[in-house]
């Protein structure tokens, strides 16, 4: 009786998929649009100064910042407490129809669209989808997860497929080496306003069988695309998708190395990164952006 206790307590239902949370309504103001930035170290005026026409860019990733309140939202009517500290952010899709901006409000809703059996675990899939005050598209993000060691209870059930990926065409060469200091989970928290105990909490990291706190994925992810835009001055406005696959963890303090093939003219740019000991933290990678 107790070990059926357990598997259940363990397991997530395929009923589940269709589960929704908002829309929830965000604020977006110069001020978070900054903060985000700055945790990334980012230093351009385009970033910074909230004098320019429209005020500062939105960095590419800044939607994970206004998603965050609606994925702990399904997280918590889809697991307990204790199920939940075995989800991992395992895939990123994120389209970009055009980027946020300063002093708009924009409505997010979102929907459980798939949920599988996989060897580690289960796989969800969530979408997010952001649109304007005239309901016009702004983001939508199909992020992926994985609940590591449990079960799903009914057949797989997929109403949206994860995108296929290309895997890139030979080993990517090295582009730059990312310092990541021993307070940037920290930093990145209040700035992205996404607060997960693992990325602060050494304790709360260790319960979750982790070796100690580790970098977000979603920051990893920023950092990379950071340095991919910085490679060819190129213009975050420009960006229209970003994809890749979490495969490792950043440890803080610690460096990662982001490689990828720019190619001038080129809509696409595929990439990846490696932990400093040679292990991948992100795989397949692609940048899309608008020809210019």
């Amino acid at each position: 009786m107790a070990d059926a206790c357990a598997r259940a307590e363990a397991s997530l239902s395929s009923d589940t998929v269709g589960l929704e949370a908002g829309p929830v309504a965000h604020a977006i103001d110069a001020r978070w649009l900054m903060a985000y930035a700055a945790a990334l170290g980012e230093t351009a005026p385009r970033y910074l100064d909230a004098r320019q026409i429209g005020g500062p860019a939105a960095h590419p990733i800044f939607p994970v910042a206004y998603e965050w309140p609606l994925a702990l939202a399904l997280h918590a009517r889809l697991a307990p407490d204790a199920l939940q500290r075995r989800s991992v952010h395992a895939a990123h899709d994120l389209t970009i129809h055009r980027p946020p901006r300063a002093g708009e409000t924009l409505l997010t809703r979102a929907r459980v669209v798939a949920l599988a059996s996989r060897r580690p675990g289960v796989f969800l899939v969530v979408r997010y989808e952001t649109v304007d005050a005239t309901g016009r598209p702004v983001t939508t993000t199909l992020y992926g997860s994985v609940y590591r060691g449990v079960t799903l209870t009914g057949p797989d059930r997929v109403e949206v497929p994860w995108p296929g990926e290309a895997a890139p065409d030979g080993e990517l060469p090295a582009l730059a080496t990312v310092a990541v200091a021993a307070n940037l989970a920290h930093v990145y928290t209040e700035c992205a306003r996404i607060w997960n105990p693992i990325h602060t909490d050494t304790a709360a990291a260790e319960a979750a069988a982790l070796p100690g706190i580790i970098l977000h994925g979603t920051a990893t992810l920023a950092l990379a695309v950071s340095r991919l835009l910085d490679a060819g001055n190129t213009d975050p406005a420009r960006v229209r998708r970003v994809t890749c696959r979490f495969t490792g963890m950043v440890r803080l303090p610690s460096t990662f190395t982001v490689r990828a093939r720019p190619a001038a003219g080129a809509p696409v740019m595929p990439f990846d990164a490696l932990a400093e000991d040679g292990r991948p933290v992100l795989s397949q990678g692609a940048l899309h952006l608008d020809r210019p």
